[in-house]
């Protein structure tokens, strides 16, 4: 059998889940062959409904080479694995002589640790403890039951298919890489769902993972995933601050005097008393320190930081050495595993203190963990998603939002790419969308209100938002730039339109309000940074988008603030590199939540009147989908109206 071309593997995996032809998913996935072909550098930008995951899919399963797929959320992880690549291998089926296998890798903690399982976990002593007491016992009860019948059914053990479960509950019964005992000292090694994990990628042909996993191997060094030489960056307009995530640490005393407590069982000398004392001098020093970035470490917190690196290091070399001959049943893993937390308070000390000027310092508050925290992190990660990524692979961008003010520019320079680049060239496509939003949608801007200032929203806006409400029956989302905001929004609707059910984040566990927002069409969900992505509500449930102001990051971010003021030292606009730039794709995700089907209709209210009065606004402007526009109350009014009519005679009628 001949091998087939890209558009006929994507008909029959169409076909497979029930779709259609789309012109724009067909462009996307004859550019990604060509892409993985050439070794040229892509980004796509392939509006929602354009089925954008079966376009880079198809020609990854079609490319001689392993092909890694990363993604930064969990849903479309599983979007991926358990629909649509089952859809493609029975397509690959019936017109491939071989179906190409595909797999999933995720992080080691994402997976129980059998050893931990029927070994115990250790105590903040370092000593493995059997069950803990009370709720959070129950639940580790339950979660060991389940591995077990895991490990007998050959399942995966993966924590996404585990009972309901705490955050503690799951450390109870997981491992991250440094606690690992390792494939050649752990008794269960054989059973392990993570080595088993490991194993079937190194199997397959395509391999789904994630941000961080994909940054910790390509940027960090640290192998995770198969050797590959192709990337695929699904939701990439997402890359950049994830990969800044997984280089952030954070660093505090109870952190410090933790891996001390841990350490104390198995250091014979003064070591671990030296690290306790050195987490108080720690504790002493931030004492003084104000919350927020720091320019120039101070001397007492820079002493501090170097007590704390040459304490941990001390500690470690009093750790008694295993003999190389060690038997499995002569291993500790609760030393192991103390020796992990005591190395993990060294290299971040380490980091903090030896910091140049390509990090970010700062500190927070901390409220409920022990006081003031530090953190670090990179200050771009440009040149090395440039260095590491994209001069040692093919690289494909793919998103439904990766042009900010109408171009593909700021989005390559925030991931080291530039425009006519000829040591790392790169193009771009747009596939556009398969939904009409010139006619399915209305983009309203509040001209006549105040611009919005840092006392919160004021009573005029609170009447625009519960008018609009009032005039849409409801079947609203509410995207507000900070949780006090959204909460006083609730409570004044609330208060205005008795009648209708407000939601608000932090009501209940914002999946619950979700569900409750969806199955109740005339209700209201109001809430903050969460639910500006990834929410999925097509049909008369959402008919209006509230967005309270431009999405501006916080001018006391220490990350955003750093950055910015790095790009004005290069003699850029920082302003509009970052907080612009940041400010574009967040409204371009928070409008996307209106149209989600070509049969859905709606309008996105913005009352930041910025939009339509500021020199910026055409840049922010430019970044939305292409809506029919009006600054005019009465017009929007009469829409959402209009609109509530329909979908009530719609809903009797069913």
């Amino acid at each position: 059998m001949p091998t087939p071309d890209v558009k006929t593997v994507l008909q029959a995996a169409v076909d497979a889940v029930g779709g259609a032809e789309r012109p724009g998913q067909v462009a996307m996935a004859e550019a990604v062959a060509q892409s993985l072909g050439d070794g040229e550098h892509l980004l796509v930008q392939a509006g929602t409904g354009t089925g954008k995951s079966l376009g880079y899919l198809v020609p990854s399963l079609l490319h001689e080479g392993r092909v890694v797929v990363a993604t930064a959320t969990l849903a479309l992880q599983h979007q991926l694995v358990e629909r649509d690549l089952p859809a493609l291998a029975e397509a690959a089926a019936s017109t491939m002589e071989t179906v190409p296998r595909y797999a999933v890798v995720k992080g080691r903690s994402n997976y129980a640790c059998l050893h931990r399982v029927r070994e115990g976990a250790p105590d903040d002593q370092g000593v493995l403890v059997e069950v803990p007491e009370g709720t959070l016992g129950s639940e580790v009860v339950a979660l060991r039951e389940w591995a077990e019948e895991e490990s007998s059914a050959r399942g995966v053990g993966d924590r996404d298919a585990a009972p309901r479960h705490s955050e503690r509950a799951w450390r109870a019964v997981s491992v991250n890489h440094r606690e690992c005992l390792g494939a050649s000292r752990c008794p269960y090694a054989e059973e392990c769902f993570a080595e088993r994990a490991r194993a079937e990628a190194w199997n397959a042909h395509v391999v789904v993972t994630n941000h961080a996993m994909l940054a910790i191997d390509a940027v960090d060094g640290v192998p995770m995933l198969p050797d590959h030489d192709a990337v695929v960056v699904d939701e990439a307009h997402e890359l950049a601050a994830r990969v800044t995530q997984a280089s952030t640490a954070e660093l505090g005393p109870v952190l410090v005097e933790r891996a001390a407590r841990r350490a104390r069982n198995h250091v014979d000398g003064n070591e671990a008393d030296d690290l306790t004392e050195a987490a108080d001098a720690l504790s002493e020093a931030l004492a003084h320190v104000e919350a927020g970035r720091i320019d120039a470490t101070p001397e007492h917190l820079q002493m501090a930081l170097e007590n704390v690196r040459d304490a941990a290091r001390a500690c470690l070399s009093a750790f008694p050495r295993e003999k190389p001959s060690a038997k499995d049943d002569e291993v500790d893993p609760g030393k192991q595993q103390a020796q992990a937390h005591v190395t993990e308070v060294r290299r971040i000390a380490e980091r903090m203190a030896g910091k140049g000027d390509t990090e970010v310092l700062w500190v927070s508050d901390g409220p409920g963990r022990g006081g003031p925290q530090l953190h670090v992190a990179p200050l771009d990660v440009a040149f090395s998603l440039r260095d590491k990524l994209f001069s040692a692979k093919t690289v494909v961008l793919t998103s439904a939002t990766l042009t900010v003010g109408g171009t593909f520019d700021s989005a390559a320079r925030g991931l080291g790419l530039v425009p006519g680049d000829e040591v790392l060239p790169w193009r771009s496509l747009d596939v556009g969308s398969p939904f009409d939003y010139g006619r399915q949608g209305v983009l309203y801007v509040a001209k006549h209100l105040p611009v919005p200032g840092r006392d919160g929203l004021v009573d005029a806006q609170l009447d625009e938002i519960a008018e609009l409400v009032e005039a849409a029956g409801g079947r609203t989302l509410g995207l507000f730039s900070s949780r006090r905001a959204a909460e006083r929004a609730a409570e004044a609707t609330r208060e205005r339109l008795p009648d209708l059910e407000i939601l608000c984040q932090g009501d209940a566990q914002l999946s619950d309000l979700q569900r409750r927002f969806a199955d109740e069409p005339t209700t209201c969900l109001f809430g903050t940074l969460s639910l500006w992505q990834g929410v999925d509500l097509p049909g008369d449930t959402l008919q209006l988008v509230l967005i309270d102001r431009i999405p501006f990051p916080r001018p006391d971010d220490p990350l955003m603030s750093a950055r910015q003021r790095l790009v004005e030292k290069r003699g850029g606009n920082g302003f509009m590199s970052v907080a612009a730039t940041h400010a574009g794709l967040l409204l371009a995700q928070g409008a996307g939540r209106l149209i989600r089907r070509s049969t859905d209709r709606g309008v996105v209210a913005i009352l930041d009147p910025r939009i339509a009065t500021a020199r910026y606004g055409g840049f922010l402007a430019a970044s939305l989908p292409p809506m029919w526009r009006t600054t005019d109350p009465q017009v929007v009014r009469q829409s959402l109206r209009r609109l509530d009519a329909a979908a009530t005679e719609g809903a009797a009628a069913r």
